[in-house]
Order: C-alpha cells, then structure tokens, then sequence
C-alpha cells in the first residue's frame, strides 16, 4: 500500500501545481522550454457522407512551432480500416509536415469515428486526430 501512496502524491502535486512564481501566472512550456512544440492547423476532419466501400483520403498539416527539431515517432490508428502515411524526418522549428489518412468504408454503415494518435518528442508527446463519415451503404438512397 505504502508502494502506491508515493507516486499517487506525486502526480496530485504535479498536476494541481498550474502556476509560476506564485503569482497565479501560467507557465507555458511551448515558449520558456527548448522543445518541439507540434501544432496542427486541424484536429478534426469530417468526410460528410461517403459510400460504402469507398477509401477516401485527408491530409493533416502540422508546424513545429517550438525550439527543437520535432521527430513523429510513431502514428497509430483505432481501427485496421484506417491508414497513415507520414516522414519521420525531424520537422525543423518553424517548418511544417504532413499525415495522411486513408479511411476504407468497406463493411462499414452509419456513422463513422476514428481516431489517430500522433507520438513524438515534442512538449505534448501525444496529439489526437479525429476523423469522421456518414457511410451510406445503398447508392439509391
């Protein structure tokens, strides 16, 4: 018990500490550290209504906004129906990169949401993209 006690603490002390110098002022890591900082210009893409069947595609464009050279280290998706495709050349700061994402409708009706989590070296190490369709499975409808 006593094994667990410490780092429950720890992260209470960690996390309700949202101040600088006391003075009720946030500390913003994005510019007082030398870390990447990775900022995407949409976090969200909705396809509107697709068939099914149908593999459609979106581009996600993010910048290094931060002082150090940002590295994807890996992106996954929620489900095998969705893909990326994505350099893992360090993005310099100031410098912008891409992901895409290809979503397969097949065997898929309704509506659709799927989620790609982005891990990399920067200040927030992991970043949630959201894309979403309504699949219809009937062309006549």
């Amino acid at each position: 018990m006593k094994f667990l006690f410490f780092p429950v603490a720890l992260m209470i002390l960690l996390t309700s500490c949202g101040t600088a110098g006391g003075k009720g002022e946030r500390a913003d890591i994005h510019t007082s550290s030398d870390t990447a900082v990775i900022e995407f210009a949409e976090y969200e893409h909705d396809f509107g209504q697709i068939f099914a069947g149908e593999k459609v595609a979106t581009i996600f464009k993010f910048t290094n906004t931060g002082k150090a050279p940002l590295i994807l280290n890996r992106v996954t998706t929620s489900c095998g129906c969705t893909v990326t495709r994505y350099s893992t050349k360090p993005v310099a700061p100031g410098e912008s990169g891409t992901i895409e994402v290809v979503f397969d409708s097949g065997g898929y009706n309704g509506m659709q949401k799927k989620t790609v989590t982005v891990m990399s070296n920067a200040s927030q190490p992991y970043v949630f993209l959201q894309i979403k369709a309504d699949v219809i499975s009937d062309k006549n409808n």
